[in-house]
């Protein structure tokens, strides 16, 4: 690593469990020569059925354990976190730290055809308001439609994310926004991607689904550009950290990313 100039230190990511990993490929693919240290806050999973001060404390702890690895920047890539601790992680840390719901709720506008927006997240993320006050500030004369999907994470965590479970319980919170007639879905939280065929299928193919992860992978590139910042690593490397060893998430993990990977289990307190 060049720890002179800082160009080739490795970006932080973290979340409460696996749906931070949509974002770590989303990064190793839009900018294969960076380096990630991935954290996934296991031990307190699920954030979304948390409240604000816990939610606020688990992402500071975070902030501070990929901090002290010596990343460059931080990705919050949970909804959760976003939506309830990145302002204040921000006012705390001097660090650059992106949120994945601005990069996102651009995007969605952007892609919109008749302004009919829905978005699906966790309690906390729907209760915060933070997609939809986003979205209001880019176009006040949007139609937004929020809708809390709980069983989600803990479904998609549990690997049932090829399920007739997980189908039917999609459909029950899908119904309702289909019914509005929407052209484009905000996936409010970095599990749900893994679950993308089934959304798909269910809100029909006219839908437009938008994954945060993709668009804050972008964000990340043209900061790190702009900072002139771009790794240069022939060989980046990748460490992966859980603060505890859920049995299938190795699993999952290596099916998902597509290779094998190395966890170390952590205790951040």
């Amino acid at each position: 690593m060049d720890k002179d100039s800082g160009v080739n230190l490795p970006i932080g990511v973290f979340d409460s469990g696996l749906g931070g990993l949509t974002v770590v490929r989303a990064i190793k693919r839009i900018l294969p020569e960076e380096s990630i240290i991935y954290l996934g806050d296991t031990a307190h999973l699920p954030y979304g059925t948390k409240s604000s001060d816990s939610i606020i404390k688990f992402s500071f702890a975070n902030t501070k354990f990929l901090i002290k690895q010596g990343v460059k920047a931080i990705v919050v890539a949970c909804n959760t976190s976003s939506a309830t601790a990145l302002k204040k992680l921000k006012e705390y840390f001097s660090i650059p730290i992106f949120g994945v719901i601005e990069p996102g709720s651009k995007l969605a506008v952007e892609k919109s055809k008749r302004g009919k927006i829905g978005v699906i997240g966790t309690t906390a993320t729907i209760r915060s308001k933070a997609y939809q006050r986003e979205l209001r500030s880019l176009n006040p004369s949007l139609d937004i439609y929020a809708k809390a999907c709980p069983l989600f994470v803990p479904l998609i965590e549990e690997g049932w994310v090829d399920n007739e479970v997980t189908y039917k319980v999609a459909e029950i919170y899908l119904n309702e926004l289909k019914r509005h007639g929407i052209d484009t879905l905000i996936l409010g939280c970095t599990h749900y991607p893994l679950i993308k065929e089934t959304i798909q299928k269910i809100m029909g193919k006219d839908v437009i689904l938008i994954d945060s992860g993709e668009s804050v992978a972008h964000w990340l590139k043209n900061f790190l550009k702009k900072k002139k910042i771009l790794a240069k690593n022939k060989n980046p490397f990748y460490y992966y950290y859980l603060t505890d060893f859920p049995q299938r998430f190795k699993k999952i993990a290596e099916r998902f990313l597509g290779e094998k990977i190395i966890i170390k289990k952590i205790n951040i307190g």
